[in-house]
């Protein structure tokens, strides 16, 4: 559920964001609707298809069909069998584009309300968590979407599609529910206003548009959300939300024959609408003139920033500007990195376009340290965009950008549930094909197009950012167009040598069946340990982790911030490779590899494909055995780290939750396992020296112990022979011994941060237990925190948010260690600070009646099967099976462990789950921790 603020959904994969500044996407709930024909529209619930010639394709792409139903729905099929997971996407052609005056905010608005209900689902979230469904929506300027993912299951799949087709035209959107939800909107406002870097664009787009809704925002305007008209906003949804205007998409492991049945019976009965869509003309006229935008408020740090108008998605040229930004705005290859992060005049760069239906925009800009020179930065960024006429772009940087962009593509083609989110934006921006037809033309994109459209758009008069200057003869960028996508896709067939993945089965049975674990000596230095699951994947595509491990709680002793940078910076250079370097070659292996740790640990997780694998891993022990840390690489880290912590410093999240994790921690400064203050982490920043890096990475990485898993379409053999000689001859690293965590008392308390000017506050607690993941209880105590906070059929979410509508987040999580008996139990909630009082109350009343009265029958029934369901879904996805072997090999366990613990859930009674809870669980011994504007709230009430 989101608003889907102001950032697209789409291929932003490859930008540098500025630390304070990553946009999550606002949440959204939803209602249903009483209009005069709710009941005789709602789709019939029988399980047999109509007696109606079976729906044909109209047309296929690579392995995605495109069906349309008489009342005019379009459905996209995309089977990929390779995964035993479902994803549904529904797709409405109405966002804030859409909006008239008096209305801003009614799109998303509708999001949140369509999950309300209908009068016969009464609680969509619920109905989603209850049968293991990852649901969402998202509003954005030209779509709503809302989608599920679950471990495939042809009665989940029925059922989703009918609720579908019952929100459709059954969504009731009654005034007590908007009552209800309008506090969760609020706060759901409020969590943005925290957020400098998105204001700051929000502001920026509302200066850069001057007629078109693509100023406004798409959570609206307080006054039009507060003062919404009921029956305004039914007229809206049954105007958009309808058969003709939307597109359902189902990708993943799915029966096509019985779906199309399913969708048939489901939707068929729905009456093509006999109104018509009001046709949208508004084109902003092209900027005459720099314009500009400044924001005060307290925190976060100093940010510039400019926007240029630009194509909308589906004109060729927008695949230019694309490229273009990448050119300019990727770290470290980009223009603005080289310009003002490599002179020391920024922390970071960062660059990304708006794939819009209509003309949109491209956003640059720079997060600079606390006392950088502003004006000098801005003059340094608007010279590096602007000089193209001057400094043309390279054949080089062009072949580099391309290749990210396309390694983007690929992984989110191979991902059934990226998939199907990615084509709800290619169906706003003009067609689905248009996700195709984008990838070829990248593939296609000459430099001297490129160079053409980025030197025409990148001009002064484009711009938002300075003051009005009178020209004599201004530079003006071209006029915006209107895109005729329908042409440009009528013939498209794609790539005709796509072919199919296979199946594959994860039950724990089959992963630990279908996996090689075998343990190598290597000659004189280590030993390695090895989980590879070779299986068909979409794309080719394999998921890896390396996990390299050295010395005990003694030898790192005082040593703690100096492993975490050495981690960190290991793609930052080599005696042969710079970073630039490193960064080419992993995107030539058409590979994504993060590398970082802590402590003991450095991990390396590893996306790439079939051929690139071996090479890939041969490529991370090279880094790891030969990085030199360069000295500019390691002041970056400093700025980057330094800038980041000041910003966590005005932050109430970040405020409370290390506030609750240094309450009761026993251990001194110089311990792994001690929990600094803010001033402990800028004081230990600030004094971080190369050389003490450099001596670590002598000291301590070797190849003592380390462990490698593999999961995806790849060749066991070559994998095992890339990782044997590439680790011959490297020097043994200090015995490894695991750092003890044991079970430590706290004394509860309740702690208490001021964050001035902070809109939202933020609220955490948790509870210390002596339990471990194999202990008799543990099974109970998972399936009680499931019900209690962790799902969005939870009685705290239920109580909080659905009833009380004072967060827009609750949750409850448990955490045990698989060495010893030591866990924790924790709670989270974000809200307005004026509402703490009540929010205390209703958490309370809530533990204290789930303590008297205890889960019932039903509720452990339905929590057992979602929980279940959630967990089969996890062991579908290859990166976290691949994580999971990881894990499984350092605790000597096989899949098996995990599936004895389903088999032990399906055995739970309600007598089990309360009598655990009531024994583990109690409110008094929870350490409270608030953060918020506390004092401001005070004033205003």
């Amino acid at each position: 559920m989101s608003a889907s603020p102001l950032l697209p959904l789409a291929r932003r994969f490859w930008i540098a964001l500025p630390a304070a500044g990553l946009i999550a996407l606002a949440g959204c709930q939803t209602t249903p609707n009483t209009g005069a024909n709710a009941v005789q529209n709602a789709p019939t619930t029988s399980t047999t298809a109509p007696a109606a010639a079976p729906l044909a394709p109209v047309t296929s792409v690579e392995g995605i069909s495109e069906y349309v139903l008489p009342n005019g729905l379009r459905v996209l099929l995309a089977p990929d069998s390779s995964k035993p997971t479902t994803t549904v996407n529904m797709t409405y052609q109405v966002g804030s584009r859409h909006e008239n005056y008096g209305e801003t905010g009614m799109a998303h608005l509708l999001e949140h309300m369509l999950f309300k209900g209908t009068p016969t689902h009464r609680n969509a979230l619920a109905e989603f968590a209850r049968r293991g469904l990852r649901a969402n929506g998202s509003t954005w300027t030209d779509r709503t979407n809302y989608f599920a993912s679950f471990s495939a299951n042809p009665d989940n799949l029925d059922w989703y599609l009918r609720w579908q087709a019952d929100a459709m035209v059954n969504s009731l959107i009654q005034r007590s529910d908007l009552d209800s939800e309008m506090t969760v909107v609020r706060n759901e406002m409020e969590s943005g206003e925290n957020s400098p870097f998105r204001i700051l664009m929000e502001k920026m787009l509302s200066t850069s548009f001057q007629w078109h809704n693509y100023g406004k925002t798409t959570i609206g305007a307080r006054a039009d959300v507060e003062n919404v008209d009921t029956d305004r906003l039914r007229a809206f949804y049954k105007q958009y939300y309808q058969p003709d205007n939307a597109v359902l998409i189902v990708s993943g492991a799915f029966d096509v024959k019985a779906t199309l049945a399913t969708i048939q019976d489901a939707f068929a009965s729905i009456p093509k609408p006999t109104r018509k869509l009001p046709n949208l003309y508004t084109l902003d006229p092209a900027q005459d003139g720099e314009r500009s935008v400044t924001l005060r408020r307290s925190g976060g740090a100093p940010l510039v920033a400019t926007m240029y108008h630009v194509p909308a998605a589906g004109s060729p040229d927008y695949t230019a500007i694309d490229l273009a930004a990448i050119v300019l705005g990727d770290t470290p290859s980009g223009r603005l990195h080289k310009a003002l992060v490599d002179a020391q005049l920024a922390a970071g760069t960062f660059g990304y376009t708006f794939d819009m239906h209509d003309p949109g925009v491209v956003m640059f800009g720079a997060q600079l340290p606390p006392g950088a020179d502003r004006e000098k930065a801005t003059a340094v960024l608007l010279k590096t965009l602007e000089s193209l006429k001057t400094q043309p772009i390279t054949a080089e940087e062009l072949e580099r950008a391309r290749i990210k962009w396309l390694q983007s593509w690929e992984l989110t083609y191979a991902n059934a549930e990226k998939l199907g989110v990615a084509l709800s934006e290619s169906i706003a921006a003009g067609d689905w094909r248009l996700f195709f037809l984008a990838r070829d033309r990248v593939r296609d994109a000459k430099l001297e197009d490129v160079q053409r459209v980025a030197q025409s758009y990148l001009v002064e008069s484009n711009r938002t950012l300075g003051s009005y200057v009178p020209t004599e003869q201004p530079l003006r960028s071209p006029a915006p167009q209107t895109v005729d996508v329908a042409p440009m896709v009528q013939d498209y067939r794609g790539n005709p040598n796509f072919v199919e993945a296979e199946a594959f089965d994860p039950s724990p049975a089959n992963l630990d069946a279908s996996t090689t674990r075998k343990t190598i000596a290597l000659p004189g230095n280590g030993t390695l340990q090895l989980a590879l699951l070779p299986k068909p994947t979409r794309g080719s595509r394999v998921s890896a982790q390396l996990l390299m491990q050295f010395g005990n709680v003694e030898t790192l002793r005082g040593k703690r911030d100096i492993a975490d940078a050495a981690a960190d910076l290991i793609t930052r250079g080599t005696p042969t490779l710079s970073r630039q370097q490193i960064d080419d070659r992993f995107d030539k292996l058409n590979a994504q590899v993060r590398i970082g740790g802590s402590g003991t640990n450095v991990t390396a997780s590893i996306s790439t494909t079939r051929e690139n694998l071996a090479p890939t891993l041969a490529l991370v022990v090279e880094l790891l055995r030969t990085a030199n840390f360069p000295a500019d690489q390691v002041e970056e880290y400093r700025r980057s780290m330094l800038t980041s912590l000041e910003q966590s410093l005005q932050q109430p999240d970040a405020i409370a939750s290390r506030a609750l994790a240094r309450h009761g921690n026993p251990y001194p400064a110089d311990d792994l396992r001690y929990a600094p203050s803010f001033q402990d982490d800028l004081n230990a920043i600030r004094g971080l020296k190369r050389e003490d890096i450099v001596r670590f990475h002598q000291q301590f990485y070797g190849a003592s112990l380390l462990r490698v898993s593999a999961v995806g379409d790849f060749d066991p053999a070559q994998v095992e022979g890339a990782l044997t000689n590439s680790l011959a001859g490297w020097k043994a690293a200090p015995a490894y011994t695991r750092v003890p965590n044991p079970f430590t008392p706290v004394t509860p308390t309740k702690l208490e941060q001021e964050t001035p000017d902070k809109a939202n506050a933020f609220y955490i607690a948790r509870m210390p237990l002596a339990v471990q993941d194999t202990s008799a209880d543990y099974p109970a105590l998972m399936l009680a925190n499931f019900m209690l906070g962790l799902s969005e059929h939870s009685r705290l979410w239920n109580r909080v948010r659905e009833k009380d509508g004072l967060s827009y987040n609750i949750r409850s999580m448990l955490r045990a260690s698989s060495f010893e008996p030591s866990a924790s139990w924790s709670m989270y909630a974000i809200y307005a600070p004026q509402n703490r009082a009540k929010l205390d109350a209703a958490i309370r009343e809530e533990l204290d009646r789930l303590t008297a009265e205890g889960f019932s029958e039903q509720e452990v029934k339905d929590g057992v099967e979602a929980l279940l369901n959630y967990r089969r879904l996890s062991r579908a996805q290859d990166g976290g099976v691949a994580a999971g072997w990881i894990d499984l090999l350092e605790a000597e366990r096989t899949y098996g462990f995990t599936g004895e613990v389903d088999r032990k859930l399906q055995s739970l009674t309600a007598a089990d789950v309360n009598a655990a809870f009531r024994k583990y669980f109690d409110t008094t011994k929870f350490t409270s921790s608030y953060a918020g504007d506390f004092a401001g709230a005070a004033k205003k009430q």
